[in-house]
């Protein structure tokens, strides 16, 4: 494994470079708005550069700023509980169009129509997973963690991310069993 150094603002801008993209998307499908997920990102690249020094190399610098960014949404939503405002999460996931398609030609408009709502039942029933159960589901299927990244990133033990991972997509099966086609 090689060591990284940060001495340097260079360091840290190739850091960001390298993982502002993922960081951003998974803060957005957690909080599903663009404003409140740049801004999160943001802090959580602030928190980052300034417990830089505290890096100890135990993880990856891409789990270590999940678990940055996890924790910060993870405050975002308990300062919302304290102020009461729900705020609709309008979730946006890129499906990948072979994983979705109800007509074998994707150009015709019946297809379209049906990949277009697919993916708005499933954007809705992953924003209405319990936080701590929708967190996992992202970071594995999504994000495509390994269960012990997922672990270090949300600070559970891996038998915890893989109960509550099963938890998520039997919920998220339930809500879809009218899109799912049987096997």
């Amino acid at each position: 494994m090689r060591v990284l150094t940060f001495g340097t603002v260079m360091n840290f801008d190739a850091i960001i470079d390298k993982y502002e993209k993922p960081i951003y998307n998974l803060i957005y499908r957690l909080v599903g708005d663009r404003d409140e997920a740049a801004d999160l990102t943001q802090e959580t690249f602030v928190a980052a550069y300034r417990t830089i020094s505290e890096f100890r190399g135990d993880a990856s610098i891409y789990t270590w700023l999940y678990r940055i960014a996890i924790n910060k949404c993870k405050n975002a939503f308990k300062a919302r509980e304290k102020r009461r405002d729900y705020i609709s999460l309008e979730m946006k996931v890129d499906i990948d169009e072979d994983h979705c398609t109800a007509s074998s030609d994707l150009n015709e408009p019946a297809a379209v129509i049906e990949r277009k709502e697919l993916r708005e039942q499933i954007e809705l029933a992953i924003s209405q997973l319990p936080f701590d159960y929708r967190i996992v589901a992202v970071l594995r299927d999504l994000h495509g963690l390994s269960y012990d990244e997922i672990a270090r990133a949300a600070g559970l033990s891996v038998d915890v991310v893989r109960t509550r991972l099963a938890r998520a997509r039997a919920m998220l099966r339930r809500r879809l069993e009218a899109y799912l086609e049987p096997l």
